[in-house]
């Protein structure tokens, strides 16, 4: 089982973590939301909780709780720039549909 972040990602989170000041790295899990089922969440992380499941790609870690460990199991975070837009995207093996917005997904 693995969370991975491509080197965009992993070097764009270390910057907003050093801009920050503080923390252990990023928090990903999923909660249920939007039209398809299940929604991505993403948020700064400093300290790990006792059951949480560590990884680390190019330096960053990547913290995820044991319920959402199977949603997410496989997913690659990368951070991309299209056109004038940019943003974090999730390559996610386990789905099997997205809505048409991307902000949620169902396995």
């Amino acid at each position: 089982m693995s969370v991975t972040l491509s080197e965009s990602a992993a070097r764009h989170v270390a910057d907003f973590i050093a801009k920050r000041g503080k923390g252990l790295g990023i928090r990903l899990g999923v909660r249920t939301s939007g039209c398809s089922g299940m929604a991505y969440k993403l948020e700064f992380v400093d300290d790990a909780q006792g059951d949480d499941m560590v990884f680390e790609s190019h330096g960053v870690k990547v913290v995820v709780d044991p319920k959402s460990l199977p949603y997410i199991d496989g997913t690659e975070l990368d951070f991309v720039r299209e056109g004038l837009n940019e943003g974090f995207k999730f390559r996610n093996p386990n789905v099997k549909d997205e809505c048409g917005c991307g902000e949620s997904f169902n396995i």
